[in-house]
């Protein structure tokens, strides 16, 4: 048996505080990147070239005398690494009287009067030979040149760690990106009346990158669903989540479903399921889920005052105690449910009665206050606190008191148990494993959103 549920009862409250956060746009989430959006004349080979008062374009006004007389010039800043792809074009007005032009990325440190890809840590393609350069003076084939006219992008792939370059809306090839750190979009020109702009977004590119993304997620997603899993595994873990959550009915109705087309199974061997702890409670379980679900708070509180008289002590108050934050948690949905209904002066009263003894606990303030704050309002749906009034609200209450009934089971032998269906480990484990590998990369590339991956599948 669970002994501590202090870990439970904070848990459950920590949801409540997430779901409070959320609605008052206090997330912790990290800041927007900020993508380029000009060329930096400081940070360029300025004696050699020209930027124009827009810092979009660049032209080669002299001849050249040597190969370091490159007019480079980097964006004004790094290529964002928190999102799918990256990708920038250059316009060719002008091939002058070489045509010795290149687009790439190069780091922080790069030599301002060399070609992109001729020092280490920079990547350039290259419109005189078609050439490829990657950290040293020797190109490699590549694809076609470029002149006057033309349109050559580059771009950066963070899910499959790619550069890749285009022409004229064509992706000319890829290479393997071997640099973690920050990169900048970086433009050179070097013969005689040179000329090109750059596009940095701010106009519809050539290059139909929201395309190119979608085929990504697809080729993303067709890997995922490649994966076969034997039916039986599946079935057992989608009936794990019904049982430790109590959807009797449902269960009921997925077993009538899959007799005739799921073989027999017996997972508990071999991946350590246990479902007599599940099947614990079960009916007792649904009942006051569905009492919760409904509203009816007060029957859910003499219910549980029937079968668990341990798990709803009101006169037990400690901090971050398991059962008080059950208590505690019942009590406000009372509350919120009085006010649902438009009965606020039922609601003053209950709220004197029993959120009062809460209200100096520390741990229940914040929640006793948003609770209080509904009826300060005339359409409390519609204010900072009407997140209380959603149905999500209802189910963390109905969720939370199923996992105090499933630590009341001797047999159950940790929180995990109470907290999480087999199909909700396998999804943190998910979630684990998807963050693990982007370290790996730098901590580049797109954040991983658990509802995004599961929603990604549905095709209406």
């Amino acid at each position: 048996m669970v002994n501590d549920n202090r870990d439970l009862g904070a848990y459950f409250l920590g949801l409540c505080r997430l779901a409070s956060s959320q609605a008052s746009g206090d997330t912790d989430m990290c800041e927007e990147e900020e993508p380029p959006t000009e060329l930096n004349t400081i940070n360029s080979a300025g004696g050699f070239s020209v930027v124009s008062p827009d810092k979009l374009s660049v032209q080669y006004t002299s001849a050249n005398l040597h190969g370091h007389d490159v007019g480079v010039v980097q964006a004004n800043r790094p290529a964002p690494v928190k999102r799918l792809v990256y990708y920038f074009e250059l316009y060719v007005k002008s091939a002058g009287a070489k045509g010795q032009i290149s687009i790439g990325f190069t780091n922080e440190g790069f030599k301002m009067r060399r070609q992109p890809g001729w020092e280490a840590n920079s990547y350039g393609y290259h419109g005189d030979d078609g050439l490829l350069y990657r950290g040293h003076g020797k190109g490699e084939t590549f694809g076609p040149t470029y002149t006057s006219g033309d349109i050559v992008g580059g771009g950066i792939n963070y899910a499959s760690q790619e550069f890749f370059f285009t022409k004229n809306g064509t992706v000319v090839g890829t290479l393997n990106k071997e640099v973690k750190g920050p990169l900048y979009p970086t433009i050179a020109v070097h013969s005689q009346n040179e000329e090109v702009s750059v596009n940095f977004g701010k106009q519809p590119f050539k290059f139909d990158v929201k395309a190119f993304e979608v085929q990504e997620r697809m080729k993303l997603q067709l890997t995922i669903e490649n994966l076969s899993l034997p039916q039986n595994v599946s079935y057992g873990i989608v009936r794990s989540y019904l049982l430790h959550y109590g959807y009797e009915e449902t269960l009921n109705s997925f077993d009538m479903a899959s007799k005739s087309t799921v073989p027999p199974i017996s997972i508990a061997q071999e991946n350590g399921f246990n479902e007599q702890d599940n099947m614990y409670a079960l009916s007792q379980r649904k009942t006051l889920r569905q009492l919760i679900r409904n509203g009816e708070i007060d029957a859910a509180i003499c219910k549980l005052r029937d079968w668990y008289p341990q798990i709803v002590q009101v006169e037990c108050l400690k901090l971050h105690d398991g059962r008080s934050a059950t208590c505690f948690l019942l009590h406000c949905q009372k509350f919120i449910e009085l006010v649902r209904v438009g009965e606020l002066e039922e609601a003053v009263k209950y709220g004197r009665t029993e959120l009062s003894n809460f209200f100096e606990l520390a741990g229940f303030e914040d929640l006793v206050k948003d609770c209080v704050a509904l009826l300060a309002y005339e359409q409390p749906q519609k204010s900072s606190v009407g997140y209380l009034l959603e149905d999500s609200q209802r189910e963390v209450v109905a969720d939370t008191v199923n996992a105090m009934i499933l630590s009341t089971n001797p047999n159950m032998k940790d929180s995990q148990g109470c907290l999480y269906s087999y199909l909700e480990r396998l999804l943190r484990q998910l979630t684990a494993c998807s963050l693990e590998r982007r370290s790996l990369n730098g901590d580049q590339g797109e954040a991983f959103h658990l509802h995004r991956v599961l929603n990604s599948g549905n095709k209406g």
